[in-house]
């Protein structure tokens, strides 16, 4: 069998690492992260896999959607039941809206740490070291918090696990029943602008199932879902703890999530995360920036997808929606050119950042939309299939991106701004989004 230690080559450079204080610890909470159980399993990654090929061909859509950064203290039964309520409902709309099979991909249950541009963060005369994710240290502004500390790893499993046990329960265990389309409304946007259009379209939904019913018509589909796990591969010393062989192909598998993908910041072609990435046989991701060249498209295809194995590479382009129109159809024409098999993904959210003149890290909403817009309209005009799209939200009332039906202004930012990173749609913009891309699918 082989040898899963021998696969990666630990000489590489690993960019976005935390500095841990003490070897001898971290060499003791990877060698118990070996021990532990694999929190998904290969065949579930491969059944993940078969499902990226159909969206390659342009028979499904990618919706994935979470945190920016998952916390420890917000992994609550209902933090964790609204954001899948949410996913299943932007599914809902996606899926009766385009006549579409929707493939629903969770930002969670291990999405706790995040790269970051700066090593340390100044307040007034202190310096500390950033906050890099509750996987690496602590929010609070202070020295013992923000000391990076290996045994939160161990969290991270213990979390991530409790996490997708309440997800198999929730998608499998009657919370996921289409019926229910209307319950899931419940406590939600009945009072939104969009709330009467998506009771409109839950009606419909049932009107249609009840037509299913009366003609005898039952399947497991209308009952439960498939819902799949999905983070950032950053910390190597976790990624590669969980790392296994499947016994009944002798292949390694990443089994800290189904789906793993790899960042702007790491994406080097000679470096560890996609040395990493390369050695294990799950579907993988990497984000494009604008400053991504065609050159750069094709040294990562040969080295994640030699072979062009259909649902094994996503590229996630996060351009920016001043960008997008100049700065994608080069790469997906070199993509053309070499006849690989690649699901084209939409991140909106990461390309429009700014600083509101209150202080706090936001996006137009306006921005979001014009960004994904602008995808379809590339991919349409270069006829290719706009795959799928990679939204940062949230299943809660915040008020952390400006815009969207609720008009949500820079003043408005203060009132419930709860993310411990980047802003994420609240619920009602997450329902938004989710119609306007319906929309776009059914014209494509």
């Amino acid at each position: 069998m082989t040898n899963i230690d021998s696969l990666f080559d630990l000489r590489l450079d690993a960019a976005q690492q935390p500095t841990w204080p003490d070897a001898k610890k971290v060499e003791a909470v990877v060698t118990e992260l070996k021990k532990l159980p694999p929190l998904v399993f290969a065949g579930e990654a491969d059944a993940l896999k078969a499902k990226i090929a159909q969206a390659q061909d342009g028979g499904a859509f990618w919706l994935q959607g979470g945190d920016c950064a998952e916390t420890f203290a917000a992994a609550t039964a209902d933090s964790i039941r609204n954001r899948i309520k949410t996913i299943l409902q932007m599914a809902a709309v996606l899926q009766y809206g385009a006549s579409m099979p929707v493939i629903k991909v969770g930002r969670m249950a291990g999405q706790f740490a995040k790269p970051r541009s700066n090593d340390f963060e100044i307040r007034g005369d202190v310096k500390l070291p950033a906050y890099r994710g509750d996987a690496v240290n602590d929010l609070e502004f202070s020295e013992s918090a923000r000391t990076a500390d290996p045994e939160r790893l161990l969290r991270v499993y213990n979390t991530s696990a409790a996490t997708l046990n309440l997800v198999r329960a929730f998608t499998h265990g009657g919370f996921a029943d289409l019926r229910k389309v209307h319950e899931w409304n419940k406590g939600f946007i009945k009072d939104s602008k969009i709330g009467p259009r998506y009771e409109a379209m839950a009606k419909e939904i049932g009107r249609a199932l009840d037509f299913m019913k009366s003609a005898g018509i039952e399947h497991d589909a209308i009952t439960r879902v498939d819902f799949f796990s999905s983070h950032e591969a950053l910390i190597l010393d976790y990624e590669r703890a969980l790392a296994r062989i499947d016994s009944r192909t002798d292949l390694a598998y990443a089994v800290s999530a189904h789906f793993i993908w790899i960042g702007e910041r790491t994406r080097q072609i000679d470096g560890a995360h996609i040395d990493f990435a390369s050695k294990v046989m799950n579907p993988i991701g990497v984000k494009l920036g604008p400053k991504t060249s065609p050159d750069e498209v094709e040294d990562l295809i040969k080295k994640l997808n030699p072979d062009n194995e259909p649902g094994r590479l996503t590229f996630i382009t996060r351009m920016g929606a001043t960008n997008i129109e100049e700065k994608l159809p080069p790469l997906i024409k070199r993509v053309n050119e070499l006849g690989a098999r690649i699901l084209w993904v939409s991140d909106p959210m990461h390309g429009n950042t700014y600083e509101a003149p209150t202080g706090y890290k936001t996006r137009k909403f306006d921005d979001v939309i014009a960004e994904v817009t602008s995808f379809f309209k590339v991919h349409k005009e270069l006829g290719t299939h706009p795959g799928g799209i990679h939204i940062e939200l949230t299943g809660d009332d915040v008020t952390e991106c400006v815009g969207g039906g609720e008009e949500i202004s820079h003043e408005d930012l203060a009132t419930r701004y709860e993310s411990a990173c980047d802003p994420r749609l609240n619920h009602t913009q997450s329902l938004e989004l989710a119609f306007l891309v319906a929309q776009s699918l059914r014209d494509r």
